[in-house]
């Protein structure tokens, strides 16, 4: 397992920097998008209290505070939660404040009580936590038992070598931020390890190779 660091604080700035451009940028595969959305519909329930980390600008967790008791939605970002806030007061009461709350956080400094949540969802976002092993912990403890913890994640251990190869690069310029390098294998590896039970992994690209699992796997 090939697994870098990522650098929390550099990654609030890249995101900060590139946010309103990040906002008006096109859902590259719609399709997927809203087959992704469709599962994680049948797991939420109308009394889960859940939490989806690296919530971006907002887009997912206005799609699934309706389905759930209330979510949380938190991001490193300070541009991030600012756009997602104004998307939200756009929504209307739909999703007020009662429902979906945006908080400004790492994953990693999120401080509420242990067992608070019956979902954690966290979508192209694993790949950017500082430290995977930490961070499933971090997941792991937030989770009630039983709860289920959601994701899909790039995996970029099963991507082009080429791509891989020019990350150093991106990064170098501002053009991408840190990242871990995993495989599906990796993570679902490190997922079981840190105290979940698999219950799906699904791919819902429509098109071209899928590196970017749907996982879905249970507190023990």
């Amino acid at each position: 397992m090939e697994i870098q660091m990522s650098n929390t604080q550099d990654g609030g700035r890249f995101w900060d920097r590139i946010a309103r451009k990040y906002a008006a940028d096109k859902i590259a595969d719609e399709a997927g998008y809203e087959r992704t959305l469709a599962r994680c519909l049948d797991y939420l329930k109308p009394t889960d209290n859940a939490l989806e980390f690296a919530c971006g600008t907002g887009t997912t967790a206005l799609r699934l505070a309706p389905s759930a008791g209330s979510l949380t939605a938190s991001d490193i970002s300070g541009e991030m939660i600012a756009i997602a806030r104004e998307k939200q007061a756009a929504a209307g009461p739909v999703n007020d404040a009662g429902r979906l709350a945006f908080v400004q956080s790492a994953l990693e400094t999120l401080t509420c009580p242990a067992e608070s949540f019956d979902v954690v969802m966290g979508f192209s976002a694993v790949h950017l936590v500082p430290d995977l092993r930490e961070g499933l912990v971090q997941v792991h403890r937030l989770l009630k038992p039983g709860g289920l913890f959601i994701s899909k994640t790039p995996c970029l251990g099963d991507m082009n070598p080429l791509i891989l190869a020019a990350l150093p690069v991106m990064r170098f310029f501002g053009k991408a931020p840190n990242v871990l390098i995993f495989t599906s294998g990796d993570l679902q590896a490190a997922i079981a390890a840190a105290g979940f039970n698999i219950v799906e992994v699904a791919h819902h690209a429509s098109r071209g190779k899928d590196t970017r699992p749907f996982i879905v796997a249970r507190r023990l």
